[in-house]
């Protein structure tokens, strides 16, 4: 099946020379959740924006299902639904008013039953005769999806989604991202919040000054770069990593009391039984034991921190 979004050689720069996307080349599924990760001034926003049309492309093509962003303009944009990051709503509307006038720029013809639909799965529907401006910010971030969804598009861009929203309101909306996919809607996602690509997304990619520097499977990417450590708990204090093998793999702790080895996951052999054995022989001994895998977090750290 072809992919629903295909970017290809895509770049972008200001005219202030300011490379803001260098050659992005990327695909996406019908159906997935796809989770963009980087730090602010990544190129995270620009890529969207230029996905969505607000943004013109320097070089490169963007086609959203077959209808190239440029010359077939109106075709692709009709399939997205964008929730920007600013809280940007006509503050003096009622929910239900505003809601119902985005659907109505996209040629759409109205549809009561589908607007309820949408406010009702946001819990905006007991707020739909409401001014915006009377509302909290995360319901205000609400509306802010229900317009992105009132012209029932087939991709969905949420961009810092729950940015400012609290915890409750944050897995609610991640349970309504969840519904939509069900339905067969594409959601790209870009976020802050480690956690919310861990739990949510099929693939993952991360961008840093303007390059997409990995794209990868959720499982995939935490396997392939992600490591595991075993820490052992000594009997007795330590005050220097032994001379043993793997000792470059070694850290004690600041009271010589816990020894952590880190290893490969992707290794055919961790070489754990070797240490041990190792250690053993060098008389040292421990109480306890416990392993840990790297987090999401713990890898985009180490991606973006490496030097291009």
């Amino acid at each position: 099946m072809s992919p629903i979004i295909s970017i290809s050689n895509l770049s972008k720069t200001y005219a202030t020379g300011f490379h803001a996307l260098k050659g992005i080349n990327l695909d996406i599924a019908r159906g997935e959740i796809f989770a963009l990760l980087g730090p602010n001034g990544a190129g995270k926003t620009t890529l969207i924006s230029t996905v969505c049309g607000i943004v013109n492309p320097s070089g490169g093509t963007v086609t959203v299902d077959g209808h190239d962003i440029l010359t077939d303009f109106r075709k692709a944009r009709e399939l997205i639904g964008l929730v920007p990051q600013e809280l940007t709503t006509d503050a003096f509307e009622t929910v239900w008013a505003t809601t119902s006038f985005s659907r109505g720029l996209f040629g759409k013809a109205a549809n009561p039953a589908h607007i309820e639909r949408v406010l009702k799965d946001l819990s905006l529907w007991d707020k739909k005769d409401n001014k915006i401006m009377t509302l909290s910010g995360g319901m205000k971030r609400r509306v802010l999806i229900a317009k992105a969804l009132s012209h029932e598009p087939r991709i969905l861009f949420l961009d810092e989604p729950t940015a400012g929203v609290d915890v409750q309101l944050r897995k609610d909306m991640w349970e309504v991202v969840r519904k939509l996919r069900a339905s067969g809607v594409t959601i790209i996602l870009t976020t802050h919040y480690i956690e919310e690509a861990e739990e949510m997304a099929d693939r993952i990619g991360v961008i840093n000054k303007g390059e997409l520097i990995v794209v990868e499977e959720k499982k995939t990417l935490i396997s392939k770069l992600g490591k595991k450590q075993l820490t052992l708990e000594l009997q007795k204090k330590l005050d220097a990593v032994p001379q043993v093998i793997f000792a470059d793999q070694l850290t004690l702790s600041a009271d010589g009391m816990n020894l952590t080895y880190t290893y490969d996951t992707e290794a055919e052999r961790t070489g754990i039984t070797r240490l041990l054995n190792a250690l053993s022989e060098a008389d040292i001994r421990f109480r306890d034991l416990s392993t840990t895998q790297s987090s999401l977090e713990d890898i985009f750290v180490d991606l973006v921190r490496q030097p291009r």
